[in-house]
């Protein structure tokens, strides 16, 4: 289930943020069609290893101690973010996502999610029905662009932050999580093993910070 649009997006984000692929010159071509899209390879890959470690799947949680070693086993490196924000920033970013959601102001439906340079300033945004897809579409966005790994960045979600969508972010090499919602206690200890700032609860008026304590100054 998903929101139609941005469908090449959605399936290279997927696949990168899963850690099936690691370059876009992995792909060949992606032909879509209706609620389908068929990406083709250069070379064949081995999926059995990730036929149970799908998260996209779960809604509701994802076993602890197979999930931190899987993105220990696909993840190239750690975050990169040597920058320090004023949490009044930080504050300010979900007034600032809030005019791109467009679908969500006609809906009230939508998960939403942008991506921020250190200054503030909305550099991307995606929707969807599904907050996984929002945030593969916005990494499939920049993925295919080369443009990944997204060092000094800092990513928005407009729900809660759940460990998949931390798990996403720390391969996308997003050194900083915002979300208007609660983290998860398995996303607060991946952000915190990689040295990632989650921050949850932010609104105008407060915000939690979990992990990373070293980027916000108050």
């Amino acid at each position: 289930m998903r929101t139609p649009g941005e469908d090449f997006e959605l399936a290279a984000g997927f696949l990168f943020s899963e850690g099936v692929l690691s370059q876009p010159d992995q792909v060949r071509r992606m032909v879509g069609g209706p609620n389908v899209v068929d990406v083709r390879l250069r070379r064949p890959i081995d999926l059995s290893r990730f036929s149970r470690h799908v998260y996209t799947t779960s809604s509701c949680g994802v076993c602890g101690k197979a999930s931190l070693e899987l993105v220990q086993a696909v993840c190239p490196r750690s975050p990169v973010g040597a920058f320090e924000l004023e949490s009044e920033l930080i504050t300010r970013l979900p007034d600032r996502l809030r005019p791109a959601q467009e679908l969500f102001a006609l809906t009230g439906g939508l998960h939403g999610c942008g991506l921020f340079s250190t200054r503030g300033e909305l550099l991307r945004a995606r929707e969807d029905v599904g907050r996984h897809n929002a945030l593969d579409k916005l990494i499939g966005s920049f993925w295919l662009e080369q443009r990944v790994p997204l060092d000094d960045r800092l990513l928005l979600l407009s729900g809660r932050a759940s460990f998949e969508l931390v798990q996403k972010a720390v391969l996308a090499g997003v050194a900083m999580v915002v979300a208007v919602g609660a983290p998860s206690s398995l996303a607060v200890e991946l952000a915190a093993s990689h040295g990632v700032t989650l921050v949850g609860f932010a609104c105008r008026e407060r915000l939690n910070v979990y992990s990373g304590f070293e980027r916000i100054r108050r």
